[in-house]
């Protein structure tokens, strides 16, 4: 049996056993094909291809399935800081094993950095085999995330159109009362996580933006501050080449002529370190009104 065929076929990640000998496997050509490396054992009765993703092989080993910021990035939506997974597990599951061991029983000491969600879900049957659904996700975003985080998962599945918009009053319905006001916040138009996560900072420091501005001939800015001040969130987190870097001086140099200040904040800053951001923001506000003033 091809392996990489047969679960491409069927668009799963996850088998169980009972599902694969329907399909005619048995369980020595199941113990075969996991000594040859062609499967992968999961945990008792459950089987991936070797190339499945760390994490849902994580959600899988321990019992549960991929949620919150794990289940998100999965689904292609941003999520800050998703370097370990997070699993949700039904409140009533038993028999939990560490997620880099299917032998060793779960336990606080083997836990790996994974994160577990135990609440009960809006929608059980939603989502997939490996993973929660979309809405039920992005309520556990809120309630483990801090809320410029949350709001920038949630917006980046609007944006993506991969959540409708008639979902949000179910995500924030299943809320707490002291996150309500994030939801006046939401706007779609932020084109990334990053930009979500800005926007948030400049507005929590009281200085008000418009977002997505049109500047003829440049094209659309994140963020447009006092008329003047254009700031973009930088979504790389990494180094780019140099093409990538020329085309933004271009960009700013455009900008220049037409009377802007650019300023591009990077992202190691809009996400850990804010203060920064709005102190340069600040003080190109200020540094413009001292220009003002001379020459008035």
């Amino acid at each position: 049996m091809n392996w990489s065929q047969h679960f491409a076929g069927a668009n799963r990640t996850i088998f169980e056993t009972a599902e694969l000998k329907v399909a005619g496997a048995t369980c020595r050509v199941l113990r075969d094909a996991v000594d040859e490396g062609t499967l992968v054992r999961v945990r008792r009765g459950y089987y991936a291809l070797p190339a499945t993703s760390p994490h849902v092989l994580e959600a899988v080993r321990v019992g549960g399935r991929l949620g919150c910021i794990s289940a998100a990035a999965d689904a292609g939506v941003f999520a800050f800081e998703e370097r370990f997974a997070h699993i949700h597990v039904d409140p009533t599951a038993s028999r939990l094993r560490a997620p880099h061991d299917r032998f060793q029983r779960l336990a606080n000491e083997n836990r790996d950095g994974v994160e577990l969600h135990w609440d009960q879900l809006r929608r059980p049957d939603g989502g997939n085999e490996y993973r929660v659904s979309l809405p039920d996700a992005l309520i556990q975003v809120f309630r483990c995330q801090r809320p410029r985080f949350a709001l920038a998962t949630l917006e980046n599945a609007l944006h993506q159109k991969l959540l409708p918009v008639a979902a949000v009053a179910g995500i924030f319905a299943d809320l707490p009362e002291e996150l309500q006001y994030v939801r006046r916040r939401v706007d779609r138009r932020s084109e990334s996580g990053q930009e979500s996560v800005l926007r948030w900072i400049v507005l929590t420091a009281g200085v008000h933006c418009e977002i997505q501005v049109a500047i003829a001939p440049i094209g659309r800015v994140d963020l447009l501050i006092e008329g003047f001040l254009v700031v973009e969130a930088d979504s790389r987190k990494f180094h780019d080449g140099w093409e990538r870097h020329s085309a933004d001086r271009t960009r700013d140099c455009a900008l220049a002529i037409l009377g802007y200040v650019t300023y591009r904040a990077l992202y190691k800053d809009i996400m850990y370190r804010p203060e920064r951001v709005i102190a340069a923001i600040m003080g190109l506000l200020a540094a413009r009104n001292r220009f003002r003033t001379l020459f008035v």
